[in-house]
């Protein structure tokens, strides 16, 4: 389980990407960069980045992200946000098309209330990739070209122009979906259980067993959305089915099997990590959430 990669690590790690040696504040505001994407031939780490990334995929692979995967075998674009972790795991020898890259300043910067970080695009919950044909990709790669000729040019608003750019490429994929994808929340339960899971979400994944989980139970996800427990707790069982602590105790079991899995940590780490004072009782909420101990868990994925 990786840490957040920042883009200074991004571009240690993938130093191509950033061979004009752009300063992390080149748009102004923020930080913006356009490239190819045939480095992308290995496999990266799955964890979440600190940016923002649109990607014009042509080659094939698998894309793991949040808690699922999705094969990529035909062109896609794809949208990703600083909370969700992903990976790209390559099946092809040939890998083209653009990567856009750029920071929360740089989406703010002209502070537009519909700005990306709103946009059901980047939304966490959301699908984050759309196949396109032949013709979508034509006017994608086009908008895609014009970003690069526009980062060597000495045009003094080139990075205004790239936005726009960023915008139209929005819109693009927000067309290819019906219009109800993207309605408003029709009520407030509706919303509440959407702000509810979505910063449940962000709690995830976790980085470090010195760090022990923040929000935990129901009452810490009401007073961190300003709303009483009770009617976060009613808002909650409408929309899913579900209590509030049951999805919690169940996000909660999904990390602790990544833990178990992807980790060398022990068990009292991964408790504490998780929010538990002692390991007994992490032990006792394991079983009773799955049937078996963390132990036997860690164990059978060995």
């Amino acid at each position: 389980m990786n840490h957040t990669e920042t883009i200074e690590e991004f571009y240690k790690r993938v130093p191509q990407a950033n061979a004009a040696g752009l300063r992390l504040n080149n748009a102004g505001a923020g930080h913006f960069n356009v490239y190819t994407r045939n480095l992308c031939r290995v496999q990266t780490p799955y964890s979440r980045r600190d940016f923002y990334k649109v990607s014009l995929i042509l080659g094939e692979g698998i894309l793991h992200y949040a808690d699922k995967w999705i094969a990529i075998d035909r062109p896609a674009l794809l949208f990703s946000n600083p909370v969700v972790p992903y990976s790209w795991e390559p099946s092809s020898e040939k890998q083209e098309g653009w990567f856009c890259l750029f920071t929360e300043a740089f989406v703010n910067a002209n502070e537009r209330k519909d700005g990306l970080q709103d946009s059901p695009l980047f939304r966490i919950g959301g699908n984050p990739v759309f196949f396109i044909n032949e013709i979508q990709q034509e006017e994608l790669s086009a908008i895609f070209r014009k970003m690069v000729l526009e980062m060597d040019s000495e045009y003094t608003h080139k990075y205004d122009l790239q936005r726009n750019y960023l915008h139209l490429i929005i819109h693009e994929a927000m067309k290819m979906q019906p219009a109800g994808s993207f309605e408003k929340h029709a009520n407030a339960p509706t919303r509440i259980t959407s702000l509810f899971m979505e910063l449940l979400e962000r709690q995830f994944p976790i980085d470090s067993p010195e760090e022990a989980l923040r929000l935990k139970t129901a009452n810490d996800y009401a007073q961190s959305l300003s709303v009483h427990a009770n009617h976060l707790n009613r808002s909650v069982k409408e929309v899913t089915g579900k209590t509030t602590t049951a999805l919690i105790s169940e996000r909660i079991t999904k990390e602790a099997r990544a833990l178990l899995q992807h980790t060398d940590w022990n068990i009292a780490e991964v408790a504490y990590s998780l929010g538990f004072e002692y390991p007994a009782y992490f032990n006792q909420f394991f079983k009773k959430q799955t049937g078996v101990t963390p132990g036997d868990a860690r164990s059978m994925t060995v």
